[in-house]
């Protein structure tokens, strides 16, 4: 006799729970989640950024002894930095672990380590979109200064030289008394910047350019020889001071911007597990 057909519904069902079915056919990653959790932690972190920013300049003065000083603001910087990451990083990995996707006949080790993973590509697609958009802002300003520099070319050299690091030394090295005429020689200029530059790259500015620098402030300020080559020690004495503050800034400033970033992927991480588990209905 023939058998009875098995209805449709009792055949899906079944193909459902064969063991490894589920879980071969679905994808470990809630793409959809992440790049949720991404907007909503880079959102966060530029939010958080102008509120640091706003409050960073208003405890800052031009006036002396009125406002925090330079130390205070930079530790307060870091710690906001940090904050930030921990913040906007935690938001978006815990929203990702709420948004996604239940995998059923999946191991509760894999079910932990998916979400950890899903918390961490938050932090990362967050990471490269900040990123994205800060470049593109600077990218932008850059554009425009350039365009302005374009159609005024009157102001094009002075613009260029505020923009130099080098451009007061220059100013204090050619600083004239008064006794003769000033003269405003924008190639002269360049090529002291360039010489001071050289100097700070080598360490030492060669004896050849330390004369040649030595004759142009003579020159330019009615110094005799000897006290324009003291003029020229001094002032790049200066330089090289000025350059090695800005290294240790920028080295202090690296290292604390790896400490918030490992912070915010460890914090965008762990909030992916919490937030996994509450989707779930697992008590953390």
């Amino acid at each position: 006799m023939p058998q009875p057909a098995i209805p449709t519904a009792n055949r899906q069902v079944s193909v459902a729970e064969i063991p490894g079915r589920s879980e071969a056919y679905s994808s470990g990653v809630s793409w959809a989640a992440v790049i949720g959790g991404a907007f909503v932690s880079a959102s966060l972190a530029l939010i958080l950024l102008a509120l640091g920013t706003g409050l960073g300049f208003s405890s800052i003065s031009p006036w002396s002894n009125v406002g925090a000083s330079a130390s205070t603001i930079g530790r307060a910087a870091i710690a906001w930095l940090i904050l930030t990451q921990i913040m906007a990083s935690a938001m978006g990995g815990y929203l990702a672990g709420r948004l996604r996707t239940k995998w059923t006949h999946v191991h509760t080790d894999e079910v932990y380590f998916r979400d950890t993973a899903h918390g961490f590509l938050v932090w990362a697609v967050g990471l490269v979109i900040t990123a994205a958009f800060l470049a593109s802002a600077a990218t932008s300003l850059s554009a425009g200064a350039v365009q302005r520099g374009g159609n005024a070319t009157t102001v094009a050299a002075p613009d260029a030289s505020m923009l130099s690091s080098n451009a007061y030394f220059v100013d204090l090295l050619l600083r004239s008394n008064g006794a003769v005429a000033d003269r405003n020689d924008a190639s002269e200029r360049g090529e002291v910047e360039r010489i001071l530059a050289h100097g700070l790259r080598q360490g030492m500015i060669p004896p050849m350019d330390s004369t040649y620098l030595a004759q142009v402030v003579s020159a330019r300020t009615g110094l005799n020889q000897s006290d324009s080559e003291k003029r020229v020690s001094d002032v790049f004495e200066e330089t090289q001071r000025s350059a090695e503050r800005a290294r240790k800034a920028l080295a202090h400033l690296s290292l604390w911007l790896f400490v918030a970033l490992l912070s915010g992927a460890f914090c965008a991480s762990y909030a992916g597990t919490i937030g996994g588990r509450q989707r779930d209905h697992v008590a953390v």
